[in-house]
């Protein structure tokens, strides 16, 4: 969390603030418009505000929201500010949290300049310049040694590093909340988009009591009449808010509140620092050690999903989020707009989830027969394959079978490359999980006690990962009024040949 700091004298700061919607990311296949289908922003906790504010810091024309640990947000009352290492700087970043970070030695006495100017209309025109030696970046683009970019409202800024973000920056003198409703404002102030989907969008926010950072996942009901797939969908949202006010659990997304109007619904949910389980895997190869981690978290999840009879069926890579973007990190399921909420009976007979990681008996029924919880046994083994190997079991791009095929007779791509240094409890694992008979398949009580998952250190580390505390910052003083303008075969006698050695993992993004 960010640490409670005060900023110099100088530098008038307060709470509120305005921003305005930036340009969405596209989102996954789901198409849900959730947070587990978008892009996240990797940022820090926000540092708290000051209690002791400068008079005149009661109108000030920008914000910088901190980003980064150790900083703290910055109103900008004066035309100018100085940012660097110096102590001599209006905003300076010799603070103990900040230089005891190695990054702090790339950081220049004086970083940046943010100024405001007249422009070619009658209101003044906010500039950032790059001041430094080691880059200072505006939404990801190195400004330039002495060279001058305009500062836009909801603009990114970051030092040395393009994704070493230290401040948001927000443009006070306009008014972009009135568009929100007043039991919204009231408890939010909305920032930029950060992702977007088929009848929505997701939007970085800040809790005004607490300055925390919250993801605003915004559904337009007018899009429904627009579109099947978000017909669909309408009811769905009302599944997942009664699902999501059910259970608590620190493995599963928290809802953080619920605002239904005419025109849209606002879900306040706690914001995923790094992002989706999905894009993780793209960067880079997981150790072994870290897939046992995540999966036994996930495993934890959608069993007490189950316990609390509630069958997610549509589990996939995208619906895992991680909280920050260090490799142990805790994890959380969400995305429920395809969860069944068992009644009477546990056999669903509705045909939905992502096609790669349907069960087979999904497939062998369309939709017309029943199934059960195993169908998210099923999708669990699915994950595990591609977090164990890094491509996808099942693939379109096999030439020689359909998808349905594959999947309905249990024929994975096994590529022995791969799987050279995955451990053989963990293979076993993975083949009791993806078995035809849902009878048969593992259920998560009894993965959870398979062997390859019996590390106590491990498990303690994960515990400490789902348990921490996070202590919430001190709530603002200051306000200001802004003026507008499978089978269970061996794996080698069940591989298949592809058109290609391996499967592309985007893929995984298939349609549904």
């Amino acid at each position: 969390m960010g640490e409670s700091q005060q900023s110099q004298p100088s530098q008038g700061t307060s709470s509120s603030s305005s921003s305005a919607p930036h340009s969405a990311s596209q989102s996954s296949s789901s198409g849900s418009g959730t947070l587990s289908s978008l892009e996240t922003l990797p940022t820090q906790d926000l540092a708290s505000i000051p209690e002791e504010v400068d008079e005149k810091s009661s109108n000030p024309w920008g914000r910088l929201w901190a980003l980064g640990r150790g900083f703290v947000n910055h109103d900008c009352v004066n035309d100018e500010y100085i940012f660097g290492r110096d102590k001599l700087c209006d905003y300076t970043f010799d603070r103990p949290i900040i230089n005891q970070m190695e990054r702090y030695k790339t950081y220049s006495k004086k970083h940046f300049r943010i100024f405001r100017e007249v422009g070619p209309g009658p209101s003044p025109v906010a500039y950032i310049e790059d001041l430094s030696g080691n880059g200072t970046f505006l939404n990801a683009e190195l400004i330039g040694h002495r060279k001058t970019l305009p500062l836009m409202n909801n603009a990114e800024i970051a030092i040395s590093l393009p994704t070493n973000k230290v401040f948001l920056f927000t443009d006070l003198l306009t008014d972009d909340q009135s568009i929100y409703p007043i039991e919204f404002r009231q408890k939010y102030i909305m920032s930029k988009t950060i992702g977007s989907g088929a009848c929505g969008e997701v939007k970085l926010a800040f809790e005004k009591s607490t300055c925390k950072k919250v993801a605003v996942k915004v559904i337009n009901k007018r899009k429904f009449s627009l579109s099947s797939s978000c017909l669909d969908q309408s009811a769905s949202v009302e599944t997942e808010i009664e699902i999501l006010k059910k259970i608590s659990h620190p493995c599963i997304i928290k809802i953080e509140n619920f605002i239904d109007t005419d025109d849209c619904f606002y879900i306040v949910l706690e914001l995923m620092e790094g992002g989706e389980l999905f894009d993780r895997i793209l960067k880079s190869r997981l150790k072994e050690s870290t897939v046992k981690l995540y999966f036994y978290q996930i495993l934890l999840a959608v069993q007490h999903l189950h316990d609390n009879g509630i069958i997610h069926r549509d589990l996939k890579l995208e619906n895992v989020l991680l909280s920050s973007t260090n490799e142990e990190c805790c994890i959380k399921v969400t995305d429920f707009g395809q969860s069944k909420i068992l009644g009477e009976t546990s056999l669903m007979r509705t045909l939905c989830g992502t096609p790669t990681y349907l069960a087979p008996e999904v497939l062998n029924t369309a939709g017309t027969g029943g199934y059960s919880r195993a169908v998210d046994y099923w999708s669990l083994g699915v994950i595990l394959f591609i977090c164990l190997s890094g491509y996808p079991p099942f693939s379109e791009s096999n030439c020689n079978r359909s998808l349905k095929d594959q999947i309905t007779l249990g024929l994975y791509n096994f590529i022995p490359a791969a799987w050279q240094h995955v451990p053989q409890p963990a293979l076993d694992l993975v083949k009791r999980l993806l078995v035809i008979d849902p009878e048969e398949r593992l259920t998560t009580r009894q993965a959870l006690e398979h062997p390859w998952l019996q590390d106590d250190n491990m498990k303690s580390f994960a515990d400490r990962l789902m348990y921490d505390v996070a202590h919430p910052m001190p709530p603002p003083t200051q306000h200001f009024m802004s003026r507008k303008r499978g089978h269970e075969a061996d794996f080698m006698d069940a591989s298949t040949s592809t058109c290609s050695e391996a499967s592309s993992l985007y893929e995984k993004r298939a349609k549904k």
